[in-house]
């Protein structure tokens, strides 16, 4: 595993919470929760007509559904979604967050639901390291942890997309040479594509990748981590993740 240090500030760490968090208790007083995630990341969330689905949408229904609450789902720019915490726009965070020291500041993260990492995705013949990369056009979601990485390692002119969608349309569209994204992401998008002939190049680095709840909130976190240990258990989690992917991708 590459051992790397997220230069990207996700959120001022000053931020305070505008309205206190709702605990545990009142989410089963309602018998809701609020659950925000970006919807324009297949095949983990993304919207298929009308409806909201993907493999860690299914996945937190099963969670909450675990607490006996029902998912009431929003979605927003995947910048502001850990930001919407401490606004008490959403109970719970679900949108592929990657766990880094400077995100751990201002939220908190759940135990991992998956792992992952960023690849190098081109068209056939592209450049497929980090090294061939350094003067090529290369794209990437802003607020990402991939740019970050790319950041923190030197490459300081990729251009960001404020969807991870708009950036790999610019690579099908020849704009870019270079698309780095999520491994899993990657792979549906070379399936979806056949005639882009894209290929995956190098992992540059691994993640796991986690749920989030607000700062502080123990009560929840706590009670969420214990139905997210019980579907893996049961093989609720192994289900789906052969439906999306095939295999198990947890974490190992």
């Amino acid at each position: 595993m590459n051992s790397f240090k997220i230069a990207l500030l996700v959120l001022p760490l000053t931020l305070s919470p505008l309205v206190a968090a709702k605990s545990l208790k009142e989410l089963q007083g309602s018998k809701l929760i609020r659950l925000s995630t970006e919807g324009t990341f297949p095949p983990f969330n993304f919207f298929k007509g009308k409806d909201l689905t993907g493999f860690e949408v299914e996945v937190a229904n099963a969670v909450v559904s675990n607490l006996k609450l029902k998912p009431e789902w929003k979605t927003f720019n995947f910048d502001s979604l850990l930001i919407g915490l401490a606004q008490d726009r959403s109970d719970l965070v679900v949108s592929s967050h990657g766990i880094t020291e400077e995100r751990a500041k201002v939220v908190d993260f759940l135990d991992p639901h998956y792992c992952t990492g960023g690849v190098i995705v081109s068209k056939e013949g592209g450049p497929k390291t980090f090294d061939a990369i350094k003067t090529k056009k290369v794209v990437v979601q802003v607020g990402t942890t991939y740019l970050g990485w790319l950041e923190s390692n030197g490459l300081k002119t990729a251009k960001t997309f404020p969807k991870d969608t708009d950036a790999l349309q610019n690579l099908l569209m020849g704009r870019a040479d270079v698309w780095v994204t999520d491994k899993f992401v990657a792979l549906d998008a070379i399936k979806a594509n056949p005639k882009a002939k894209l290929v995956m190049g190098e992992l540059v680095f691994e993640e796991k990748i986690a749920m989030a709840v607000s700062k502080g909130n123990k009560e929840l976190r706590e009670a969420l981590n214990k139905a997210l240990a019980t579907i893996l258990k049961d093989g609720r989690y192994k289900t789906l993740s052969e439906k999306y992917f095939g295999l198990d991708i947890r974490c190992k």
